[in-house]
């Protein structure tokens, strides 16, 4: 609403939400969909809360309540990937954990959609088990792929087996490779993009024909379903960010035959036929293919993108609209209406659309304009662009991410020294061994996962030959503050 432009909206919403919401309910969540839509929309909120006039606290963006809810909301997912493995189960009771009955198969695209989210929560609050659950998941995909570079549809979390052994970039995996990519550009994260670009190309070598791509056997590469499916539309979109337009756009205008074949995308789409797929015939008014549109035309301006967006209007606006709002449609081939209205019509489609005809919209800022806020940590930078949509299309700021790195260095170095602290107690000795450098992202529990590439920032980038707790020769540039200050930079 906020990007719409309905200010006034967005505050009585906000105005709602910091009265309180109650996560402690005896209920099952999706994680996958509570991460995207609660922990994501409550992040975006909150960051684009004082562009929307709404009074925030003092030491905004790294404090706040929408920031707490969507920490409080988070924490209730942390239970589901607690498996030997790292990767998540599917549904988690809000109330109790995860469900002693719980299946241990989730889809690939469940496991690895946090690190956009979690990353940004562990960045602003500087509590780093967020971010470290969605690496050690994201790490767990990579290293279970096939011996030809691809990943499977669901997985065993706990065995780590495949039980879906079809490979392609639709339903069930999607949102996996959006997030690399995403997750890359939000943190400046050399070892995602090399994982993206290795998936990119295997997928390319087994999966696309003649611009298209199809699904394939995993460990084989044989082709299995020679079908499009509409959520697949994504792709285009995610291939300008790292640069391929010329891809994108040959694989956007195959996908934009089959719309203008049915005022809409189906949700399968047999290739060899040209037709629609049995009993997937519906067209639940998704934001994928005009999401593409909106990237692509920022890189291209190619004026055959708004001639989309122009017919995705029309096309809503004749098939699906009724007096309450824009029906599914059940079936293209004679626009039958479904009784349902998809959130995500309104959280991102309606929203791409806005975007795609709207070029001085803020969200298309190129760093010519920007804020300065005053936090405790120092001045910082924001709404300078670059935003990162998740991909439930709430957008997250990337600069505020270093606007509170000061307080999280600062956390990890007390846990640091609380870890050596407890270690020295536990063995009983008298010399503590140097804390090892690590990149901000990665667990101490998992030393034999760290990345071989760099991964972002050191927390410890001065390495030193005495313990950290050494006073002659360690000197406290930041504040240790356990409940109070302890020591002061000049002491």
């Amino acid at each position: 609403l906020q990007i719409l432009g309905n200010v006034s909206e967005f505050q009585r919403v906000v105005s709602v939400l910091q009265e309180g919401v109650d996560f402690d309910i005896d209920v099952n969540a999706s994680v996958f969909e509570t991460n995207i839509r609660v922990v994501g929309g409550l992040l975006s909120a909150h960051l684009l809360s004082k562009k929307a006039g709404v009074e925030v606290e003092a030491g905004w963006p790294c404090s706040g309540p929408l920031l707490r809810m969507a920490e409080e909301a988070a924490r209730k997912l942390l239970p589901a990937f607690q498996t030997p493995t790292g990767m998540p189960y599917g549904t988690v009771n809000l109330l109790h954990g995860v469900n002693p009955g719980e299946t241990p198969v989730t889809c690939t695209a469940g496991i690895g959609t946090f690190i956009v989210e979690f990353a940004t929560l562990s960045h602003l609050t500087g509590d780093p088990v967020f971010e470290d659950v969605a690496r050690k998941a994201l790490k767990a995909l990579w290293k279970n792929r096939s011996d030809i570079g691809l990943v499977g549809n669901h997985i065993d979390v706990v065995t780590a087996k495949w039980v879906a052994q079809d490979a392609g970039i639709g339903a069930g995996v999607d949102s996996y490779f959006e997030y690399l990519v995403k997750g890359a550009i939000l943190l400046q994260d050399e070892e995602l993009m090399s994982m993206f670009l290795e998936y990119n190309k295997a997928i390319k070598n087994y999966t696309k024909f003649d611009d298209w791509y199809l699904w394939v056997q995993m460990y084989k590469g044989t082709v299995s379903m020679p079908v499009f499916q509409s959520l697949e539309a994504y792709w285009p979109g995610l291939q300008s960010l790292i640069g391929d337009v010329d891809n994108a756009m040959r694989t956007f205008l195959n996908y934009y035959t089959v719309w203008k074949q049915f005022g809409g995308l189906p949700e399968f789409y047999n290739i060899p036929q040209g037709y629609t797929v049995d009993k997937r015939e519906g067209y639940p008014l998704r934001p994928e293919l005009i999401e593409s549109a909106m990237y692509l035309y920022r890189a291209t301006r190619d004026p055959t993108l708004l001639e989309l967006g122009r017919d995705a209007v029309e096309s809503i606006e004749k098939i699906s609209k009724v007096d309450c709002g824009f029906a599914t449609i059940k079936d293209l081939r004679d626009h039958r209406l479904d009784n349902r209205m998809e959130s995500f019509f309104l959280a991102e489609t309606v929203k791409y659309l806005y975007l795609l005809f709207d070029p001085d919209n803020f969200i298309h800022n190129d760093g010519s304009a920007f804020d300065v806020v005053i936090t405790p940590y120092g001045e910082c930078v924001l709404n300078a662009g670059g935003y990162v949509f998740n991909t439930e299309a709430h957008p997250i700021d990337p600069a505020a991410l270093h606007c509170c790195r000061k307080r999280k260095e600062e956390q990890w170095e007390v846990e640091d020294l609380m870890r050596e602290f407890y270690s020295l107690k536990k063995t009983k000795k008298y010399t503590l061994k140097r804390v090892s450098d690590r990149g901000e992202g990665e667990s101490a529990k998992d030393p034999e996962d760290a990345p071989t590439e760099k991964s972002g920032e050191k927390r410890n980038s001065k390495k030193s030959s005495h313990s950290l707790l050494s006073c002659p020769s360690q000197s406290f540039n930041s504040k240790l503050a356990v409940l109070g200050q302890v020591f002061l930079d000049n002491t």
